[in-house]
């Protein structure tokens, strides 16, 4: 299926505006309406979306809002089986939103228009007029008014996923070789599975900018970080601030690897990869400038290494940088970062951050108070990043601006496949474009195809390499 876009030169397919030999796509993919809301069709009501983690869900009744592209989600677990579930947040009758808190523990969900009521697995429990001789006359079939429920929703290690289609594969199939490293992401630090919580409230502010400037490209960027980056250092806003430098990142010392950047053409994930040359994970390196806190990571750090003794770490172990789940969520070890489309120029971002569930008070405030200094608008490193994607939208929008692509051309042709390795990664140096482009080539699948039979499994036949 070939989508066309409108534009102020007629009506385009949308594979013209990428031009694979070139390495270039043209500016209209991210300042046209007309994409944008084939986007929020073709591609939001299909994949599978981040919603948040259970840590936020810790008792019956507890609820959060979250979002899936342009629409608002309820995330609750239920008073009676205690299960987890997603739900649109939107009434059946007259389509307010039933919740219109971030967060919270209820006992129920009523719309504040016509009083219609929903208990937390989603049935409609009550509405206004429902036994009334002059209203519904105790017609109403409730149980066909239920709130609109995902069509498939996940738990895996803590971290919570929907989509809106029945047809989309498993969340495992659908990560395909990067199953293992988001599994990885989410344990402990002293190596358990499933071990961590995340700080609420989440920091959460909204960018002037096509949502594909940040999630398509601020995955394993480094090329940006020499300029964008250049004075941050000097504010020492590293966890040990003024001692070694004021370094921003975190102290880590790796085994023998080696690190590139890829992604998969057929399913659009990439960037960080770093591939490891021995079993094992590296001592601990000290990188704390608060008392007691290296203490902590220390004691934890050992009984990571005795479970990885004789396994090789998946390839975003040790820190070893952060890569994209496509469409919108870029997660590390430390930082998971999501970005919600609103409009075709306007994108919110939310930040979550990780720490062991049972970690002591000091150390849960240590990691606190330096992804503060690090994150969001009033952080000292993605304040930075803010300024470049405020201005790439407006700078694109003009008649003569959106004659001009974007160069995606990096390591162009210098990508290699390693035989043995999973999925369909394209390997290729630590410095280029390789992840940006296969998302590019998943996001044209996606708006091409007519369903997911189309998308998955992968045939043997197709090509769905663009570059």
């Amino acid at each position: 299926m070939d989508l066309s876009v409108r534009t102020s030169k007629g009506d385009k397919f949308l594979r013209s505006f990428i031009d694979s030999e070139k390495g270039t796509v043209n500016r209209e993919l991210y300042i046209n309406q007309d994409v944008f809301e084939q986007e929020m069709e073709q591609i939001y009501r299909r994949c599978w979306l981040f919603l948040g983690h259970e840590s936020q869900l810790r008792n019956p009744g507890d609820f959060f809002v979250s979002r899936m592209g342009t629409e608002e989600v309820l995330v609750v677990r239920d008073r009676k089986d205690q299960k987890i579930r997603a739900f649109l947040n939107s009434c059946r009758h007259r389509g307010e939103k039933v919740c219109r808190y971030d967060q919270g523990n209820s006992l129920i969900f009523t719309c504040p228009f016509h009083a219609w009521t929903y208990d937390t697995s989603g049935r409609l429990v009550g509405a206004a007029g429902q036994n009334s001789p002059q209203g519904y006359a105790g017609d109403l079939k409730k149980e066909d008014w239920g709130l609109t429920e995902v069509a498939q929703f996940t738990n895996y290690y803590g971290t919570l996923w929907a989509t809106w289609d029945k047809d989309a594969p498993s969340f495992e199939d659908y990560l395909g070789p990067f199953a293992e490293s988001v599994r990885y992401m989410c344990e402990g630090s002293d190596g358990v599975d499933n071990g961590l919580e995340v700080f609420t409230p989440f920091q959460k502010w909204r960018v002037p900018t096509n949502w594909k400037v940040p999630a398509f490209t601020s995955s394993r960027d480094p090329e940006h970080g020499a300029m964008t980056h250049r004075s941050v250092n000097a504010a020492a806003i590293g966890p040990m601030r003024e001692l070694q430098g004021g370094d921003r990142s975190r102290k880590r010392q790796l085994i023998e690897n080696i690190t590139y950047v890829c992604g998969d053409h057929n399913l659009g994930h990439g960037g960080a990869w770093t591939k490891y040359l021995a079993p094992g994970i590296a001592e601990y390196v000290d990188g704390w400038y608060e008392d007691g806190v290296d203490d902590y990571f220390r004691e934890m750090h050992v009984k990571k290494m005795e479970k990885y003794k004789d396994r090789i770490v998946p390839p975003q172990g040790h820190d070893a940088g952060h890569f994209c789940v496509f469409p919108n969520f870029i997660m590390d070890a430390w930082r998971w970062r999501i970005w919600h489309p609103h409009e075709v120029g306007v994108v919110e971002r939310w930040s979550l951050f990780g720490v062991d569930k049972d970690a002591p008070k000091h150390v849960k405030d240590a990691v606190r108070h330096y992804v503060m200094r690090y994150n969001g608008p009033s952080g000292a490193t993605e304040s930075d990043d803010m300024e470049n994607w405020n201005y790439v939208y407006p700078a694109s929008r003009g008649a003569v601006a959106r004659e001009w692509d974007y160069n995606f051309a990096n390591g162009l042709g210098h990508g290699f496949q390693e035989d043995g390795a999973p999925g369909a990664l394209v390997f290729n140096g630590n410095r280029s474009e390789e992840a940006h482009r296969a998302r590019f080539s998943r996001w044209l699948a996606f708006m091409e195809a007519e369903s997911w039979d189309d998308l998955y499994p992968i045939k043997s036949d197709a090509n769905h390499r663009l570059w």
